[in-house]
């Protein structure tokens, strides 16, 4: 009798999480492709037109489910503990300027039809692999995303195994190291200028 109480309940505890992981990636499978609908939608023929409206619009849609903070601080690496609230607060807000900027870059790109080929989920965080097809071109585009409060959200994108925040964190270090901190943000400072004209 006891062996047999044991062994549901073993089984209960292994069905359990197993369950809460496949919920967990159907709900970021289902927001993923509602978001990527959206921008579709948004997008309308190629050729079209937009309206800063319809621009700025077409960022929040893109960029909204994006962690700026958590990507922020993999970009700039150990430098973030060695800064003042101040300057990571100052960083992190020039950094999403610049992101969301760069976003509206190749906006054809966002017409790509997309296969979700895994969603992996380990509690808190979670892994997806997919494929973009946009004519005859196949990019893999993974992300890694975080639960934060209940809200998934993209905390790395990795396009053709190049990670986004890798790759700043190595402009990011490579100026770090040449010319210091200050000359960082000036830099950055001019992007975000540019990105807002």
């Amino acid at each position: 009798m006891f062996r047999t109480i044991y062994t549901f309940l073993i089984i209960g505890l292994l069905v359990i999480p197993s369950a809460f992981a496949q919920t967990e990636a159907d709900a970021i499978q289902a927001m993923l492709e509602e978001r990527d609908q959206e921008i579709k939608e948004l997008l309308g023929p190629k050729g079209t037109d937009y309206t800063q409206d319809q621009r700025d619009r077409l960022k929040d849609i893109i960029n909204d489910v994006i962690n700026y903070q958590s990507m922020a601080e993999h970009a700039l690496g150990d430098t973030y503990d060695e800064i003042s609230e101040e300057e990571r607060e100052e960083f992190v807000s020039l950094f999403s300027t610049i992101i969301r900027d760069n976003s509206l870059n190749r906006l054809d790109i966002y017409r790509a039809e997309v296969t979700y080929n895994s969603i992996e989920v380990n509690q808190d965080s979670a892994y997806v692999a997919t494929t973009a097809q946009l004519e005859d071109v196949r990019t893999s585009v993974d992300y890694n995303l975080q639960d934060f409060n209940d809200t998934w959200m993209i905390t790395d994108m990795t396009i053709d195994e190049v990670s986004t925040a890798d790759s700043y964190n190595r402009q990011f270090q490579s100026i770090i190291r040449q010319r210091g901190f200050d000359a960082l943000m000036d830099s950055l400072r001019r992007r975000a200028s540019r990105s807002s004209t």
